[in-house]
């Protein structure tokens, strides 16, 4: 076979969820298969994360995305003779003949209004904007759609009355990385850039307003004036004025010293900041996955995460469960948790197990297994 992946912004420095699912899966089938060859489609950037071998070939552009993913990758596909073309970013080309596979993450962006959700950047807008405007077209253009869970299956198949069999849930996994014996000399040098006090939470805020920052920050706020000063909130990707203004609003701006942004955090050393972490919060308003959780769970950390939308599928009974919309709910999440050492205890074996059940092995292998497939039946139908 001969295929294309659009592999999108995997070179950005700062990635982020599809970038490290389309990346995982592009480096284990670069493991796992030797005979088929695969073109990598990626936008240039200075993080050249995946290098081409016998049967790995990478194509890199330049410009705006749209035009490059809608006019100029359906030539490109057409020229290299591509067998398939498999997009991992929930858009792909609404034109051309060649096989297509797209992995729809969620379809988040088709229940609020764009323009005037409130809490987005114009980035943010415009991206939902076009994927809007293309996944609709997308449902029946693609020969396969993948998705990551089985609750965002049942809202793709019901939101677009598609028969069950039209979408295939392949599930993420966790990256090897994510382990919880690592190298005390690692866990100190980690400890040091980011100034990380002794007792922490963990929360991966950002802008997105399903990331839930608000709601958190203010449960962790309220934790500090029940149960005392006892741990600091170390908040990645957003804004200390932003947090300060929550906790104003709140009457809680006496505890903004204990919440600290720290930035981006790179990935190779995200497993040592959820190690040392005593607790690893996601309570998000909606996923379609939730991969953090599970490298929460993998690094040995206890996770306190959401009861609704894919949380609990991806969770499973290894985490604890809160309502995301309930700020008292979370505050109670914080102290069950933080004041009992054998529900601590319990988390971390449940979710050390729970971790080992998702691969990204077994996702390449289920994602090459439907290339199989797809490629199969275009070549019986061309026959018949």
């Amino acid at each position: 076979m001969n295929i294309g992946i659009e592999a999108q912004r995997i070179f950005r420095v700062h990635k982020h969820g599809m970038d490290f699912v389309a990346l995982e899966l592009i480096r284990q089938l670069q493991r796992l298969d030797r005979h088929n060859n695969y073109h990598i489609f990626v936008k240039e950037g200075p993080d050249r994360c995946i290098e081409e071998s016998d049967n790995f070939f990478i194509h890199t552009f330049k410009g705006g995305y749209p035009i490059w993913e809608q006019v100029k990758l359906p030539k490109l596909a057409k020229q290299l003779n591509l067998d398939l073309l498999h997009c991992t970013s929930n858009t792909a080309p609404l034109g051309g003949t060649i096989p297509l596979v797209v992995i729809i993450h969620d379809i988040i962006y088709f229940e609020f209004h764009p323009l005037f959700t409130l809490g987005y950047t114009l980035f943010q807008r415009f991206g939902n904007i076009y994927r809007r405007l293309v996944v609709s077209r997308l449902i029946k253009r693609a020969n396969a759609i993948y998705t990551v869970s089985y609750f965002e299956h049942k809202r793709l198949t019901q939101f677009f009355g598609l028969p069950n069999n039209r979408v295939q849930v392949i599930y993420n996994g966790v990256s090897s990385h994510f382990q919880p014996n690592l190298d005390p000399n690692f866990l100190h040098k980690v400890r040091e850039k980011y100034k990380l006090p002794e007792r922490y939470c963990l929360f991966l805020g950002n802008t997105d307003p399903k990331k839930n920052t608000r709601n958190t920050v203010v449960a962790f706020a309220q934790y500090c004036k029940a149960a005392g000063r006892t741990h600091h909130l170390m908040v990645a990707d957003s804004s200390q004025v932003t947090i300060h203004q929550y906790l104003v609003d709140a009457g809680l701006e006496e505890f903004t010293n204990q919440i600290q942004v720290i930035g981006y955090i790179d990935n190779r050393e995200m497993p040592a900041l959820m190690n040392m972490a005593d607790l690893f919060l996601y309570p998000s308003k909606r996923e379609g996955f939730g991969i953090p959780i599970l490298e929460g769970m993998a690094t040995g950390t206890p996770v306190l995460t959401s009861n609704v939308a894919s949380m609990p599928e991806v969770a499973g009974n290894a985490a604890y469960l809160v309502d995301p919309f309930n700020v008292n709910d979370i505050t109670q999440g914080l102290i069950s948790i933080l004041s009992d050492e054998e529900i601590q205890k319990n988390l971390r074996k449940k979710g050390l197990e729970r971790a080992k059940e998702f691969s990204w092995e077994r996702t390449a292998k289920a994602t090459l297994a439907s290339y199989r497939r797809i490629v199969d039946q275009d070549v019986n139908d061309a026959n018949l």
